[in-house]
């Protein structure tokens, strides 16, 4: 039976990584083993920034958004040598497996790490929702509120002014987070890097609309996208109407969760815990279905994730 395991939280912060780590740590004491905080993510590991933790260590914290273990990239894990310090800081410290939460990233970590002896097991912490073994990362659904709430907030001074408002949402690598803000703002137009778009267009469709009596227009822009202010450089040139680019920025990492967030953080963690007691590592743990399942990291990372096309349409047939 495995007596000590770790838990770390790496990359980018996501609301929720609290409750996650909380899971972690109660679920393993309640099964008779020791848990260590890795504080800083792999920094943490290879410099020893390590906490033991108890019950009263994660009290009060799954409310909280940020990671109380705090997170870092780290370059050096990428690296053989790294990896090796890695290992040998667990062997030092008896740490048989560990909880990695985070993205793609960490799990490439993780996996490098699992390779060496070390039981790893991957959670899916990031606001993207681009890891594509997973329906749902943790994080998702805080950040997509975030944004709709601060989307709402901005559509009421748009139409005060009779204005565009391009809102530039996060999401590095993907348009999740655009897609379904958009929708849940009835946004004009939602431009993300997955479906081509004509600015051309969605002028023209502008021009039309304000001749049936709209006056004002939210356009939301992804992240992988950019360039948020020359769109809106461009739109207020080819229809006339004023425009105004506004980035949301690192406020949608932040914040309390949800509850979906919370409650899948827990149960999530809970699993990790539990196919840590059964001796299985190299997995990253995922919700298919709404239900929770594991897949090999290597086969996880090799998983293409599909951008939901149909609701992007969606959005655009019933703009008006």
């Amino acid at each position: 039976m495995i007596k000590k395991i770790g838990v770390l939280t790496s990359g980018g912060d996501a609301p929720g990584m609290n409750a996650a780590v909380r899971a972690v740590v109660r679920a393993a004491l309640s099964k008779g083993m020791e848990v260590y905080g890795i504080r800083r993510g792999y920094v943490g590991l290879l410099n020893g920034d390590i906490i033991k933790m108890d019950e009263r260590s994660v009290s009060d914290i799954i409310h909280t958004g940020g990671t109380v273990l705090y997170t870092a990239r780290c370059p050096e894990f990428r690296t053989q040598e790294g990896v090796a310090k890695g290992k040998a800081k667990c062997d030092e410290l008896g740490i048989e497996g560990l909880v990695v939460i985070g993205g793609d990233g960490s799990f490439r970590g993780a996996a490098d790490l699992s390779a060496q002896g070390v039981l790893c097991i991957g959670l899916p912490g990031t606001i993207d929702n681009d890891i594509a073994c997973t329906d749902y990362t943790i994080g998702f659904d805080t950040a997509m509120n975030t944004a709709m709430e601060l989307v709402d907030k901005l559509r009421d001074t748009s139409q005060s002014h009779d204005r565009i408002s391009v809102v530039e949402v996060m999401g590095r690598g993907a348009g999740h987070i655009a897609v379904n803000t958009g929708i849940a703002c009835g946004a004009t137009d939602i431009i993300t890097k997955e479906v081509p778009y004509d600015i051309n267009a969605i002028a023209n469709t502008m021009l039309a609309k304000k001749a049936k009596g709209k006056q004002n227009f939210v356009v939301i822009v992804a992240e992988s996208v950019g360039h948020s202010q020359e769109i809106a450089n461009m739109l207020q040139e080819k229809t006339g109407i004023d425009a105004r680019a506004t980035i949301l920025g690192h406020v949608q990492r932040g914040g309390s969760p949800t509850v979906r967030d919370r409650v899948e953080a827990t149960r999530m963690g809970y699993y990790a815990v539990e196919l840590l007691e059964q001796g299985i590592g190299n997995r990253v743990v995922g919700i298919k279905d709404s239900k929770i399942v594991d897949y090999d990291i290597q086969e996880a990372l090799a998983m293409h994730k599909e951008y939901d096309e149909k609701l992007h349409h969606i959005a655009e047939e019933i703009a008006f």
